[in-house]
């Protein structure tokens, strides 16, 4: 609070010692942004961010947490929490978070916002994927615009069985539309090679 009440372009305009207090101020004072200790609270912190967002809808929660897993912070702004601080580095980071949470944007503190990312890269490196490698190279062709008979043509394979592989594709990736298999295939960088 003390950080807060330095800078000439913030104000604190409450404080809450549990998580209903919290709520209750939050729909009663209408703050811009929030921050949220989580550790003051009985509740998981997600539990609250998702409850503040619900009694406040236009309030930004900064979350401030000793939990440093990219995990942790994913589930925060899964839940709407738009800041994630860590408690260790509070007087460094905690006024440039509120000004631009504030402001509209995001923060994560750089190093932890890197693992995030790296941990985000490595889970999509790690899903499985669904098609086979004769659905994939299919799923190119069309992507490359190709019809059903020149796929056929170009794999040796029947107009039926290419028509059978789109089909396959379209259940299993479930999506409708040529558009839908383009923007896949780019995605998994299909069209690259």
């Amino acid at each position: 609070m003390l950080l807060v009440c330095a800078e000439n372009d913030l104000a604190a305009v409450g404080e809450a010692g549990s998580a209903d207090e919290a709520i209750a101020e939050a729909r009663a004072l209408r703050p811009d942004v929030i921050v949220l200790d989580a550790g003051l609270f009985k509740q998981g912190e997600i539990d609250i961010v998702q409850a503040l967002g619900q009694q406040h809808p236009t309030g930004k929660v900064v979350v401030l947490s000793v939990q440093n897993e990219p995990q942790d912070v994913k589930e925060a702004f899964e839940l709407g929490a738009r800041g994630y601080v860590l408690k260790q580095a509070v007087e460094t980071e905690l006024v440039p978070a509120i000004r631009e949470v504030a402001a509209g944007g995001r923060y994560v503190p750089p190093d932890l916002g890197a693992r995030l990312i790296e941990a985000e890269t490595a889970e999509r490196r790690t899903e499985k994927d669904p098609l086979s490698n004769r659905e994939r190279q299919v799923l190119r062709l069309l992507a490359l615009g190709h019809t059903n008979l020149e796929i056929a043509q170009k794999l040796n394979i029947s107009v039926r069985t290419s028509e059978a592989h789109r089909a396959h594709i379209m259940q299993k990736l479930r999506l409708s539309t040529r558009a839908d298999l383009v923007r896949y295939a780019l995605g998994r960088g299909l069209l690259e090679t």
